[in-house]
């Protein structure tokens, strides 16, 4: 198939497999305490550090001049992500300076996108299917910010973080037109997507069954 048909159609597999999440299984690392807008937060801080580091490790081993520009400016979004959500956790009396978001190491997913060798893989995974997911639980933590009365951590991710994940989703799409151009790129892609989808289910089940913990933000 051409490439045009191939990102549609993994676009679809995406976001079929997507709706099918309830809204109370989103995907959430490990989180200690109450299910509350500030440890949420501490969730997001991690997911936004891993974010920002596997686009900095693919920028440097990636050849492609047009892949290295998008990876750099998913760099900077995430890196303003995360100083947005700690200085929000500050004006909620938590001093993010005092947090490691790594202490309990990289989640599964992280280990997984750093194996990937291709571009391919990369983009359809990272920015294409985990870009996705991310927009999808933002969305849901907007909910829960909204509905917990914290309009103005609710206003951030609507406002910025969201509309940056989907921008890097479509820079995703973007890419994928130029690169799943053979069988063996599409074959390669799709594959990698739905793993990430996989341990997107996995991790998001497993937490909700030990923590009960959901409305996680970011991916």
């Amino acid at each position: 198939m051409t490439s045009e048909e191939f990102v549609a159609h993994l676009d679809g597999e995406n976001q079929r497999r997507l709706k099918s999440l309830a809204p109370d299984d989103t995907l959430k690392p490990e989180v200690e305490g109450e299910l509350t807008v500030l440890n949420l937060l501490k969730v997001a801080l991690k997911n936004e550090i891993e974010a920002t580091e596997i686009a900095a490790r693919w920028l440097v081993t990636t050849g492609e001049v047009d892949v290295k520009l998008a990876l750099a400016r998913q760099v900077g979004d995430e890196a303003k992500h995360y100083r947005m959500i700690a200085d929000r956790l500050r004006a909620l009396g938590f001093d993010a300076k005092s947090f490691d978001p790594l202490g309990k190491g990289y989640g599964p997913l992280f280990n997984y996108l750093d194996t990937l060798p291709t571009t391919v893989e990369r983009v359809a995974a990272g920015q294409f299917t985990r870009e996705a997911i991310a927009v999808v639980k933002n969305r849901q933590f907007i909910e829960f910010c909204e509905h917990a009365g914290d309009r103005e951590t609710a206003a951030m991710y609507r406002d910025v973080i969201e509309p940056d994940e989907r921008y890097h989703h479509e820079l995703g799409r973007i890419l994928l037109l130029r690169l799943a151009t053979t069988p063996e790129a599409q074959a390669a892609a799709a594959a990698s997507a739905r793993k990430t989808l996989e341990l997107a289910d996995e991790l998001q089940r497993k937490a909700l069954a030990t923590a009960g913990i959901h409305h996680a933000p970011g991916c």
